[in-house]
């Protein structure tokens, strides 16, 4: 749904928005920071359609509070909007290449040990009810093992309803995931168990679209809880974390699953040339050329299957994207 905009440049951005979305885009965090750019136009009287350079470097200025990965995505997604003017007709300054470079454009996966699954899950494991989220000594510990067990991403987990969760044929349906795609991800025996015993815990279901995983206010988590639950769990598990920008991050358990199916892969009599599109549609990745990324992830993280791999699927590896 698009928001209503308010300044001159509204039309424009509501055309971008639309553009995106129809490309596959589901664009919600970004219209949210354009909303933001919105107001700003209006609260500096900006009353020109153009996006002139004067605008741009002052929207560009990095707040106090700012870290610069969230500078950059900024720059990034105006200088996107400036583009999308100018093929329109509009006048639009196009920041310089070098302006809005971020940290997370070189953020290198970080791949968990089993070790330190195996430690992280044991903390959330020991997490107790309180007062403000009653079942989050439910929620939390299968939440965490569905992220890692099927590979999915955060919102593709919150987003789960109790319809989505089929316990009979062991499957989820992600519906409206990356790129407006539905997919149906298989699930493991024992986490079938674990969605059993979750479900039978947990308040009687008073309709199927209602979340899977509800809050305490009976609505969705946020992301940024999780992640705040998620720092404290690996705290306590004794994983170090290298700071903002660095990781882990929640959505390295996603890398992590795909890194581990590949490793018993190349280890057994797998051929990743017929099983690689599979992992791909199970992860719900547009192409094949994000999964073969994690062919490289998985020779360079374990040394002893480099040559088996490169004598096998040295043709994939070398096509993959870096």
């Amino acid at each position: 749904m698009i928001n209503n905009y308010a300044s001159v440049l509204a039309d424009a951005i509501q055309g971008f928005i639309l553009e995106r979305q129809a490309l596959g885009y589901t664009f919600q965090k970004q219209a949210a920071s354009l909303k933001r750019f919105d107001r700003f136009c209006v609260e500096i009287g900006h009353d020109q359609v153009c996006l002139s350079k004067g605008l741009a470097m002052k929207w560009a200025e990095k707040k106090p509070w700012e870290s610069d990965d969230a500078q950059g995505r900024r720059i990034r997604l105006v200088r996107m909007l400036a583009r999308y003017m100018i093929r329109l007709g509009y006048d639009a300054y196009i920041y310089p290449d070098h302006l809005g470079v971020g940290r997370s454009d070189k953020y290198d996966p970080y791949l968990f040990t089993e070790k330190e699954i195996a430690e992280f899950l044991n903390r959330v494991g020991q997490c107790s009810p309180v007062k403000s989220s009653p079942h989050r000594h439910l929620v939390l510990p299968l939440l965490y093992r569905m992220l890692y067990g099927c590979g999915l991403r955060v919102s593709e987990a919150l987003n789960l309803t109790v319809r989505d969760v089929n316990m009979e044929e062991g499957t989820l349906t992600i519906r409206n995931g990356k790129f407006h795609k539905d997919r149906i991800v298989p699930m493991s025996a024992s986490l079938v168990a674990r969605c059993r015993t979750y479900s039978d815990a947990m308040p009687p279901v008073k309709h199927p679209e209602q979340p899977f995983f509800p809050a305490a206010h009976g609505g969705r988590y946020s992301e940024k809880r999780i992640y705040d639950y998620f720092r404290r769990f690996i705290w306590e598990a004794g994983i170090s974390h290298g700071g903002r920008g660095k990781g882990p991050r929640v959505h390295d358990f996603r890398h992590t699953f795909a890194v581990h199916c590949l490793k018993r892969w190349a280890r057994g009599t797998v051929d990743l040339t017929v099983a690689l599109p599979y992992l791909s549609t199970y992860l719900g990745h547009e192409s094949l050329k994000g999964t073969q990324r994690y062919l490289r992830l998985t020779a360079e993280l374990y040394p002893d299957i480099v040559k088996a791999m490169d004598e096998r699927f040295g043709h994939v590896l070398g096509g993959a994207d870096q």
